[in-house]
């Protein structure tokens, strides 16, 4: 099982200054209706041989031999590109003209930025026959709902993540972060990337992790700034670790870097607070540029085979909106992590993150102003 950090940057890696500036000029927002690009016509007898793809990922996201595999099968050559963060990669497909890249790997709202720009090329179904092999739920997706643009690769939510062994009970509330006993101070992390530092708070509120309303906003950063002097630290990357060693007890934390704890230490569980929390999702697109748009959707077709996207959930630890990937999963893996079992229908009563538009810089600025005080 790989736990490279590189592999754990599709989460820590949305921070929202990107889609400020990636949305703003097309006015982004929050309801995944998006005015998506005419699709081209393309032919589904397409010879792949003399098309090649280039494909952008986060390292160790996808099987090392896939793109060899892909080729082998189809005649396509595959040069995969690699990115530490969504920022990255979009500064790249925004920048104007051809990018070179054909499929990109990106979190869904910075998939929805893109799309309002119209530098998605709009999903043909008919070339991607795997479609099928997704839950029905992998098409309500509130940044796009239909999978117009974009197709999911992984998804998840966002809990609490302790030891049972030091807690001394079972935290189930956001508030258990936010104003802890009094044992547990400084023994607590929360997540610094500007959705996931919000979100405890935001949900403890009531409120929604994609609100944009000014008194809302404020209430948060209130909230967030008397909950600091009980933490440990803001940590994005080591949470699990802390865990692990026993210097932290409790951490705010996605559901499979949870995992990558329970795998050193079996006493650390994962849990969804009852105030609600998000739902995350990768996803994949095909960049309008592309002049190998059919070679494009075989690759996705050909990952939504239930023969590959099991390794994903199997050394990422991550669940898939794949059904039938699910499905062939040895069960032992999900009794050994909970979470992984959590079906489709509870993901969704989380709230998808969506793309901000504009109002990304005032979540960039109450995190900044938290960090710094």
């Amino acid at each position: 099982m790989s736990r490279n950090s590189s592999i754990r940057r599709a989460l820590a890696g949305v921070a929202v200054t990107a889609l400020a500036l990636a949305a703003a000029a097309c006015g982004g927002g929050d309801s995944g209706e998006t005015s998506a690009a005419t699709p081209d016509a393309l032919n589904p007898s397409a010879d792949l041989k003399t098309q090649t793809l280039t494909v952008s990922n986060w390292d160790a996201y996808m099987p090392e031999d896939l793109p060899a595999k892909f080729e082998q099968k189809f005649g396509s050559k595959v040069t995969v590109t690699k990115h530490a963060t969504n920022e990255e990669v979009m500064a790249k497909l925004t920048a104007g003209g051809d990018s070179g890249i054909d499929v990109a790997f990106v979190s869904g709202p910075f998939a929805q930025a893109l799309a309002e720009q119209g530098l998605t090329e709009p999903i043909h179904p008919e070339l991607i026959p795997n479609l099928g092999n997704l839950y029905p739920e992998a098409s309500q997706l509130a940044y796009d709902v239909g999978n117009k643009f974009s197709v999911p690769y992984t998804w998840g939510t966002t809990g609490l993540c302790y030891r049972s062994d030091v807690t001394g009970y079972d935290p189930d509330s956001w508030n258990d972060l936010l104003t802890p006993r009094p044992e547990l101070a400084k023994k607590i992390t929360m997540l610094q990337t500007d959705r996931w530092l919000m979100l405890p708070a935001q949900k403890a509120l009531g409120y929604s992790a994609n609100t944009k309303n000014a008194d809302e906003m404020a209430k948060v950063k209130e909230k967030l700034l008397a909950a600091k002097p009980n933490l440990l630290a803001f940590d994005d990357t080591t949470f699990y670790e802390r865990l692990v060693s026993g210097e932290a007890a409790l951490v705010e934390a996605w559901d499979g870097w949870c995992n990558y704890g329970i795998t050193d230490n079996a006493k650390i569980k994962f849990a969804v607070p009852k105030e609600g929390s998000d739902l995350f999702v990768d996803t994949m697109v095909i960049l309008k540029t592309s002049k190998n748009k059919e070679a494009a959707h075989a690759f996705i077709n050909y990952i939504l085979d239930p023969g590959i996207h099991t390794w994903t959930v199997e050394n990422i630890l991550y669940k898939v909106p794949n059904k039938a990937a699910m499905e062939a999963l040895d069960p032992a893996l999900a009794k050994k992590y909970p979470n992984l079992a959590m079906i489709p229908a509870e993901l969704m009563k989380q709230e998808t993150l969506v793309d901000l538009g504009e109002a990304a810089t005032d979540y960039s600025r109450i995190v900044t102003e938290v960090a710094a005080s």
